[in-house]
């Protein structure tokens, strides 16, 4: 497996992952009694996340220029 698609395949992970949050903070917001603190512990998690996966795709698309130059 080359380097770019070992960055896709990591990209695809934490994608799963940032989905498992948006559902995890969905269930919170259905929740009867909300829980504000664990709510804004789960929206920073997303936002981490968001940033590894733009930075495995920034890697993946830098490595496959680099690769066709």
């Amino acid at each position: 497996m080359s380097s770019v698609d070992d960055a896709l395949a990591r990209a695809e992970e934490l994608l799963v992952r940032l989905n498992a949050k948006r559902e995890e903070l969905e269930r919170l917001a259905d929740a009867d009694d909300l829980d504000g603190d664990a709510a804004v512990d789960v929206i920073a998690e997303l936002a981490e996340t968001a940033k590894e996966i733009e930075a495995e795709l920034t890697r993946a698309r830098t490595l496959a220029d680099a690769a066709g130059a």
